[in-house]
């Protein structure tokens, strides 16, 4: 009996160190992927997200702009158009 405890007793620590390796393992391996995460974000041209939603303001205040530009450019054609239309209607003989 006391050699198969001195057995179960060795077993127990072999695999109580297995399990302290495979955690060391585990944590050495999930900071080599955090690190290359990192590298690799780092070289990315990336920008944060309140940069972002700045220049996407931005943006949709320019099509803004741009879109009330085109209506009074509509508009002033319009005009010119129609100035331009009146004095043909004037009688011919008048030149």
């Amino acid at each position: 009996m006391q050699v198969d405890n001195r057995l179960l007793d060795d077993l127990a620590r072999l695999a109580s160190g297995a399990m302290g390796s495979l955690s060391g393992l585990k944590e050495e391996i999930e900071g080599l992927v955090r690190q290359r995460l990192e590298r690799l974000l780092a070289e990315m041209a990336l920008v944060k997200r309140e940069e972002f939603d700045a220049v996407k303001a931005v943006a949709a205040n320019a099509r803004a702009a741009q879109e009330a530009l085109e209506a009074r450019v509509a508009a002033l054609e319009a005009a010119l158009a129609a100035t331009r239309q009146e004095p043909s209607a004037s009688p011919e003989g008048t030149h």
